[in-house]
């Protein structure tokens, strides 16, 4: 679902930074051969990601849902050079395809592949984690943030991606719906959390940046 006209889209992303050609390459790949190419952050998410990432410029970046690499490598633009990107997906298949451009793009050595279920993975962890991004199975996100706010200090920000889900969040939801449920349910924790400022960004699907007070 487009949620700016198609005219006032392009502008915008014809007056914001140039998608770097090494993810060109990887979008151009993922839409020749993976699955569900929309999935992608794409150009003008991938620029908001990469500028958060450089103001914040953090330590320790965790990603929840990689997909082919392409927001994890917006991500990295701002990590310290003495800083790690833990990225998490439960595609297996995805594995080596994230890791030949992660290791094309200067970055390869920072950022460490966990193959699994994000619910089991996160307690694992135990740093702290300055910047977060969340894009994996929607039916979980009150799940991740349950398991996440431990391990957050001020100052952290978190990253929620998809979260108007096709304009979703503000029609009649179906009974067996348990995405659009568990993204409503997720908006309200973030925008009642006392430990959270959020602010809901009507970027393509909707991203919520956090703030942790």
């Amino acid at each position: 679902m487009d949620f700016l006209p198609k005219k006032i889209d392009q502008y915008v992303v014809a007056h914001s930074q140039q998608e770097p050609p090494l993810l060109q390459q990887l979008s151009k790949e993922t839409w020749q051969k993976v699955l569900a190419p929309r999935m992608l952050s794409g150009h003008l998410q991938g620029r908001v990601l990469s500028m958060l990432s450089k103001l914040i410029h953090p330590k320790n970046i965790l990603e929840i849902g990689t997909y082919t690499g392409y927001s994890a490598l917006c991500l990295a633009e701002g990590i310290r050079k003495d800083g790690k990107l833990h990225t998490i997906d439960n595609n297996e298949e995805l594995f080596d395809f994230q890791r030949k451009y992660f290791d094309q793009s200067g970055f390869g050595d920072q950022i460490i592949q966990h193959l699994g279920n994000a619910i089991e993975i996160i307690p694992k962890f135990s740093e702290y984690f300055d910047l977060v991004f969340i894009d994996a199975d929607k039916s979980n996100y009150p799940n991740y943030l349950e398991l996440l706010l431990p391990k957050l200090k001020s100052g952290a920000v978190i990253l929620s991606d998809n979260v108007l889900w096709s304009g979703k969040v503000v029609e009649k939801v179906k009974e067996d719906d348990i995405d659009t449920q568990a993204l409503l349910r997720y908006n309200k924790m973030l925008n009642e959390n006392p430990r959270l400022e959020t602010v809901l960004l009507p970027i393509r699907d909707g991203l919520t940046v956090s703030r942790v007070v």
